[in-house]
């Protein structure tokens, strides 16, 4: 099997793109290739304007189990610095490339999402799960910090700074029930429902305005750290501005006023 092989693209006509890891032998752990054919397929997807919506998964019984340390160097002991350090970027990259697509991103998570794979959960908008889901700061169980790839900044902002450092702290492993009580998943359904259940999240957003749906994903990431309420709002108000001038808010006005299903 190829390294192409590994990684799954399909995009429906509904505008819902599913791109699918696939080693699910090693419940689809991370490699190098695997992560530059994941960049270069979110880069196809960031410039295809005909998806909407994208969808994170993996295939067979995990999510991502992070790095595959059974098959690399994982601390980079045989190679010089600059060389390890070039690595690290790659992969923690990864969690900038999910954060700065234009489109939603939806991980349908299904099993373990570990490390690398919890960062992966993270940088996406929303976590659907299975009741097999489960989560852990791996980094630290192997005498790493547990800040890596992004989950210092993204954890605390989805769970709240105390229940981020229960969990960096310790790695312990959270299963789907807890991980929706504290606000790591979104929703929990059973296993088989996974991706209906994702798909009809999809489908509820690509319902509305390409262009206002973009908006809001960018509005919510800049002002979750916006310094004041009155910059929040100066933000708010040239988007919106900005929304009324486009063809999909004429088009969502008069599928409202006319109480018929918008066309975009």
């Amino acid at each position: 099997m190829t390294a192409a092989d590994h990684l799954g693209l399909e995009a429906g006509e509904d505008g819902v793109a599913v791109i699918t890891l696939r080693r699910p032998e090693r419940l689809n752990a991370l490699t190098w290739e695997l992560m530059d054919d994941l960049h270069a397929a979110l880069a196809g997807v960031a410039a295809d304007p005909a998806v909407r919506v994208v969808i994170l998964t993996g295939a067979g019984r995990g999510f991502c189990a992070g790095l595959d340390i059974s098959t690399d160097d994982p601390l980079g002991a045989q190679d010089d610095i600059e060389a390890v350090y070039g690595r690290q970027e790659k992969v923690a990259s990864l969690a900038l490339a999910l954060k700065a697509l234009p489109q939603p991103v939806i991980a349908a998570v299904n099993g373990p999402a570990s490390g690398g794979g919890l960062a992966l959960a993270l940088a996406a908008d929303v976590r659907v799960c299975s009741d097999a889901a489960t989560f852990n700061v791996a980094f630290v169980r192997i005498g790493l910090s547990g800040g890596d790839v992004g989950v210092s900044w993204l954890l605390p902002r989805i769970v709240g700074l105390g229940v981020a450092s229960e969990l960096m702290l310790t790695g312990s492993v959270v299963g789907a029930e807890r991980a929706l009580a504290v606000g790591l998943a979104n929703r929990v359904v059973p296993g088989p429902e996974l991706l209906a259940a994702a798909h009809q999240l999809a489908r509820d957003i690509a319902r509305n305005a390409p262009f206002g749906v973009r908006m809001t994903k960018q509005v919510l990431h800049r002002n979750v750290d916006a310094g004041s309420l009155e910059a929040a709002i100066e933000l708010e108000n040239r988007t919106q501005v900005l929304a009324t001038r486009t063809p999909g808010a004429a088009e969502a006005l008069a599928a409202f006023l006319e109480r018929r299903p918008a066309r975009f």
